[in-house]
């Protein structure tokens, strides 16, 4: 159980992390121009993704062993396909960052539930 929340509860941090980087950083960076070009660096969009995927992706298959409930697993996934896509510039580059707040939001939201449910379990 402790190992499940760890990888929730990190998991939840990677997208608070994601949504500030996504909100606060463009803000910041029609301030100080030295922060708009870090901002708008397209590895760390991908940096993000790499690091949120497989952290989500073992916390959500180790509740899956518990009878993980269907809805933290489908808004994982929509979470891990928003940030994807936020990535990829897909549907376009002007919907980048609100995708990829979606899709941050999405998975904070899978990873509270799971939380939530093995924090009841026990």
């Amino acid at each position: 159980m402790a190992r499940a929340a760890t990888f929730d509860m990190a998991a939840i941090g990677l997208s608070g992390l994601c949504i500030v980087h996504c909100l606060a950083l463009p803000v910041a960076a029609a301030s100080l121009p030295l922060l708009g070009v870090w901002a708008e660096a397209e590895w760390l969009h991908g940096l993000f993704v790499v690091v949120a995927a497989p952290i989500s992706l073992m916390a959500l298959l180790r509740s899956a062993r518990r009878g993980l409930p269907v809805a933290p697993l489908v808004l994982a996934l929509l979470g891990l396909a928003g940030l994807s896509a936020g990535v990829l510039g897909w549907p376009t580059e002007a919907a980048e960052t609100l995708i990829t707040v979606i899709g941050s939001l999405l998975l904070a939201a899978a990873h509270i539930l799971n939380w939530r449910r093995l924090r009841h379990a026990h």
